[in-house]
């Protein structure tokens, strides 16, 4: 019995069409759905959307075999999967934040479709036609196997994403391959044997496969700007109280098994009411985002930066004990003074500083210790530091 001719194992091209038409349709639509709730976080869901809608066209054309205008379907549909691959290519290089190459996509678009419409219409040759293609959609891949493998994070959704698109490389560089390799005596399989079945099943398989990476990848990427977003503030950047529970968690730990000191800054912000009373709460958030910035420049890699709220901001100092602590603090209240905007209203801050008593004093022993400084400070005259007393509160 022959392989291919086996009713069981034989595939039905204008079903399998079909079923990429609709599922090609349903991703675009899922896909351009997402662009339009997170087009500034995830770039690239609208050129695949596009990419996709010119795939389920270009099944459409295929599958008008045989009918009076089928020459015309043929170049259609050609064109639009040198649209759709090469949109492909466009989504994932704004996905990764690259300058997308538009001249490649049209460059070789227009060169695909003026050797396809010579193969065509003025020297026939079916072969020498799909290994255009083939060529054409491997540099469209390659890129996206370059931007996959260069500068995509190591997880499975981005790792998926290169496989996928390295072997789909690879399968279009084959088949140009085999597409020239074929003599004029099986050029009739090329057009209607079994083996056309199996590479659009595939073709087709792959192509939503991609999809499928793609879309995971975007959702990788959302899931990181929704971490992101619960952790920190969104008008200065820095960790929000979320946050900064969670990285001090995590240094009470490494510090706690060496037994090494924790200090805390509290940091607030002098007659901020005036500063928003007088000028807007506009400028009020320019100071609030200056200050923000001030306090992170004089910071080490290791320290945090947090806003808990209104003016006020607290700096978690791992491995510091007071006299570091007390260095940065003037670092900070001098970089006010000398590295500030002049175009906007001065600032000053007060500070109060503690540090851990023991490795049982909790965080909110700490906290309150540091306040009760802070608040020193501002009673004392303001733009000063205090230090923390150094015995837990009654």
């Amino acid at each position: 019995m022959n392989f291919w001719s086996a009713p069981a194992l034989q595939l039905d091209l204008r079903t399998l069409l079909l079923m990429t038409t609709v599922m090609s349709s349903v991703m675009s639509m899922v896909m351009f759905a997402m662009h339009r709730s997170f087009r500034g976080e995830v770039r690239g869901l609208d050129r695949w959307s596009l990419g996709l809608l010119c795939v389920a066209g270009a099944s459409v054309g295929v599958s008008l075999h045989g009918a009076l205008l089928q020459q015309a379907a043929v170049l259609a549909a050609s064109a639009l999967m040198f649209w759709g691959v090469g949109l492909s290519m466009i989504g994932t290089q704004e996905f990764f934040a690259r300058r997308p190459s538009w001249w490649l996509f049209h460059g070789v678009w227009l060169l695909g479709m003026l050797f396809s419409g010579w193969l065509l219409l003025a020297q026939p040759h079916l072969g020498a036609r799909i290994a255009v293609f083939s060529l054409a959609a491997f540099v469209f891949y390659a890129v996206q196997c370059w931007l996959a493998w260069r500068h995509g994070m190591r997880n499975f959704s981005y790792c998926f994403f290169g496989v996928l698109m390295t072997v789909q490389a690879l399968a279009a560089l084959a088949r140009a391959a085999t597409a020239l390799a074929v003599d004029a005596a099986d050029m009739e399989d090329l057009r209607d044997g079994p083996m056309v079945d199996v590479f659009m099943a595939l073709a087709s398989f792959m192509s939503l496969m991609l999809a499928v990476a793609f879309l995971m990848m975007a959702m990788r990427r959302l899931q990181c700007i929704l971490e992101e977003r619960s952790t920190h503030d969104p008008l200065t950047g820095v960790l929000n109280r979320r946050g900064f529970d969670i990285f001090y968690a995590k240094q009470r730990v490494q510090l706690g098994r060496d037994g090494r000191p924790l200090s805390l800054m509290s940091i607030d912000l002098d007659h901020f009411k005036a500063v928003n009373d007088r000028y807007g709460h506009v400028v009020g958030d320019r100071v609030l985002i200056q200050v923000a910035d001030v306090i992170g420049q004089a910071l080490r890699e290791s320290d945090y930066v947090a806003r808990f709220g209104g003016e006020e901001f607290v700096v978690l100092l791992p491995d510091a004990e007071v006299p570091r602590a007390m260095m940065v603090a003037e670092r900070i209240r001098d970089a006010l003074r000398t590295g500030w905007d002049d175009q906007l209203p001065p600032c000053t801050v007060s500070i109060g500083i503690g540090t851990h008593l023991s490795r049982e004093e909790s965080l909110d022993s700490l906290l309150g210790r540091t306040d009760a400084a802070l608040y020193r400070a501002k009673e004392n005259g303001r733009d000063r530091v205090e230090l923390a007393a150094t015995s837990e509160p009654a």
